[in-house]
């Protein structure tokens, strides 16, 4: 009733196709069932329906944990279950192998082209309802293992109970485990294509995980929440255009604020859902964006190693309370970017890594899949079914959670098969070229699908290079981004901005080169985690001089960025002007709001937010060559620069002024383009914000004194190391 050599590759773990020997058989007119349960002792066949016993199975001599039996008055199939017997136990259980397959032939179709949008619906752990019994659907894509099982408690982490089947030519395998439900820990085990077990590996399309340094993949249904953000998602459209005004507080989860007990450790996401949101809106962000959330197994990576890419980190929570943070952004009227690492992966042995005994998900060469900046393994983006699983991972998060947008971390790795590598140790391209065509056609891929398949959302590149058309359209050859760090004006800026003042003159282009490329791309002029940690120092580190004059270049500073064309980014702490570097594994140094200087520079953030997103000539141009007018760009011995910003629909323009000396220079004619009352909107150098409260009472009349190359002029008095802005009164 079964062939010695199936007993004996099933009792070893070794069959391939375990479902062709177990569960129920029939073979002319007559219904066969085996059983595989190492360690019973007696194991009966009872009618689901009636709880009746049918047949006692008998072990098979030479295979005693494997039970045949037929049951004689069955012509046709029938469900049943398993009274099992061991020692002085006994219980009852249902057998997976009686259930048939789960994907269907379209599924199957889609995987095998690589073009199944859904894909996280189809692979992966589902807890569903099958053939009238309640379990969970696990699948997995491992073309080249001999077998694959579904391992946990449920079955002792034994991967000969509950091998899978595979389907056809996608390489997937599947199980369906009748009694498994949320919140069950789980894992693959395979035997690689030349026999040998595997390490386990966590799921990788798993919806939740263990909290490090546990690795199990978690059972995690995606059908629970009923969102209530209607409001906010028929809006965001509106919300997120190139027109609108764009302020980004950028947050380390773990890291922004730590309980004061239990170990010092980091907020949950209910926690950050009412801190953190509240803290954003207060201070007049239109966004938060997190650094990466996806699962991750060391600390010290801030998520930029993802193990669990369909798994928000179990550090601060569940899948569901994650969607609660998502929710309460949008009731803030926040929009919520995620940091997205599609570049690369670490080799933890429970990831992607070689992940059925071959080089599955990245490339087989180092010198095409390995990155020597990281350590870390690079996609083959030329796979489809690799990318068709990047891609999938980008809706799933901006689908399933509501995830306003991606930051796409690391662009310029992906873009150049050169990059961070010495000569002979890359492959060019088809053409001879550095460009890595594959990650290029898998980026415009994905930007292509996720706008075209999700309604108001934004995709933003981080790129360090002058590759040409990161925001320009997919189908004309660029990468389809709707925005891209500004990089290059960050590091001018922030070089110049640490020369003494003295200095400045010499270095005066730092301030101005970024101009004459700021409408190339939709640009955000970020100040990032990446540039307080390190030995780069913190922000108010990075400043010149001593005391006062610190707390007034970075005043000085941001009111140049806010004034600045682009939308804004800055990383947490860097509002307050943190002390010192950023810490992932400690929370800010909020107890520095107690001095004036950091509540000030607090308080100027929050100010400068407000009057963005209140004056549209600050922002509805910000992509535009025609919203910015230099006034005075050569004034480099006096390290003043002055500039208008314009919006549309006769919005009244805005000046901004510039003064990186510590000198006071009063009686400082400055062009205007109109004549009339310019008002003062913001000063750096407020009382309120730690300054010394010089400035022009309020405003200033223009006179028809020539100056900057214009008919009409303010006489203006800047402070030292500030910036001013003033807005044209407008005559009803």
């Amino acid at each position: 009733m079964i062939d010695a050599c199936d007993a004996r590759r099933i009792a070893d773990g070794t069959h391939a196709d375990p479902f062709s020997v177990l569960g129920l058989h029939s073979a002319g007119g007559k219904q066969t069932i085996r059983a595989f349960i190492p360690g019973a002792a007696g194991i009966e066949v009872l009618d689901k329906k009636t709880m009746r016993r049918i047949v006692s199975l008998k072990q098979v001599p030479e295979a005693p944990d494997i039970f045949v039996g037929q049951a004689l008055r069955r012509r046709t199939p029938f469900a049943y279950l398993l009274r099992i017997t061991k020692d002085e136990d006994q219980w009852i259980a249902d057998d997976p192998y009686r259930y048939g397959p789960v994907l269907g032939s379209l599924d199957e179709h889609l995987i095998g082209e690589g073009t199944h949008l859904d894909l996280w619906n189809v692979l992966g752990a589902h807890v569903m309802t099958h053939e009238g019994t309640e379990g969970t659907h696990f699948a997995v894509w491992a073309p080249n293992a001999r077998r694959a099982s579904v391992v946990g408690e449920f079955n002792g982490w034994d991967g000969r109970r509950h091998a899978m089947r595979r389907r056809g030519r996608t390489g997937v395998w599947e199980i369906f485990l009748p009694g498994i439900g949320e919140g069950e820990p789980y894992r693959y085990e395979m035997l690689g294509p030349d026999g040998n077990l595997l390490p386990q590996k966590a799921d990788p399309f798993g919806f939740g995980a263990e909290r490090p340094p546990a690795t199990s993949s978690v059972v995690r249904r995606l059908d629970s929440h009923i969102w209530g953000d209607a409001s906010w998602m028929a809006v965001r459209e509106l919300r997120q255009k190139i027109d609108q005004p764009i302020s980004i507080y950028e947050v380390h989860l773990g890291s922004w604020r730590r309980r004061p007990e239990e170990g010092k450790g980091p907020l949950t996401y209910l926690e950050h859902a009412k801190e953190l949101v509240i803290y954003a809106k207060d201070m007049g962000f239109t966004h938060i964006e997190l650094l990466p959330v996806s699962e991750f197994p060391f600390d010290g990576s801030w998520g930029y190693q993802p193990v669990g890419l369909f798994a928000p980190t179990s550090r601060y929570g569940t899948l569901e309370e994650f969607r609660h943070l998502v929710e309460a952004c949008h009731a803030a009227e926040l929009g919520l970017i995620l940091d997205w690492v599609p570049g690369h992966f670490p080799e933890d042995p429970h990831g992607l890594g070689r992940f059925d005994g071959t080089a599955l998900y990245e490339h087989q060469d180092p010198r095409e899949g390995f990155h020597p900046d990281w350590n870390t393994l690079i996609f083959n983006y030329g796979r489809r079914e690799v990318s068709n699983y990047l891609v999938a991972n980008a809706l799933y998060w901006l689908k399933e959670h509501h995830v306003d947008g991606l930051r796409v971390d690391a662009v310029a790795s992906m873009l150049y098969r050169d990059y961070s590598r010495k000569e002979n140790e890359w492959v060019p391209n088809k053409d001879g070229g550095r460009e890595n065509l594959e990650a290029i056609s898998f980026l415009q891929r994905t930007n292509t699908f996720a706008y075209g398949n999700v309604p108001g959302i934004v995709t933003v590149a981080e790129e360090s290079t002058a590759f040409p058309g990161v925001c320009g359209p997919a189908d004309q050859g660029g990468l389809g981004f709707g925005f891209k760090w500004n990089m290059g004006w960050m590091n001018d800026t922030l070089s110049y901005m640490s020369e003494d003042p003295v200095h400045r003159k010499f270095h005066h282009g730092r301030m101005t080169f970024g101009i004459h490329y700021a409408f190339s791309e939709n640009f955000i002029l970020p100040i990032s985690h990446d540039e307080v940690v390190h030995g780069k120092r913190s922000m108010i580190d990075k400043m010149p001089g001593s005391g006062l004059d610190r707390f007034a270049n970075l005043r000085a500073y941001y009111g140049f960025m806010w004034g600045h064309p682009g939308k804004k980014l800055i990383f947490m702490g860097c509002e307050f002007a943190q002390g010192v570097e950023w810490n992932h594994d400690a929370s800010l140094d909020w107890q520095l709001l107690d001095s004036d200087l950091h509540s000030g520079m607090q308080r100027l953030v929050r100010d400068l937010n407000i009057l963005y997103r209140n004056t549209p000539s600050l922002h509805q141009l910000d992509c535009s060559p025609e919203g910015f007018m230099w006034i005075e760009e050569d004034s480099a011995e006096d390290s003043v620069f002055a500039w208008v910003r314009h919006g549309t629909d006769g919005n009244p323009p805005v000046l901004v002024v510039c003064n990186f000396t510590p000198v006071e220079r009063s009686g400082r004619r400055i062009g205007v383009p109109e004549p009339g009352l310019w008002i003062e909107r913001l000063n750096t150098d407020a009382a309120i914000y730690g300054g010394g409260n010089r400035g022009n009472s309020g405003g200033a009349d223009s006179e028809p004194i020539g100056a900057s190359g214009r008919l009409h002029s303010l006489c203006l008095t800047l402070p030292p190391l500030s910036t001013l802005f003033f807005e044209l009164e407008c005559c009803v």
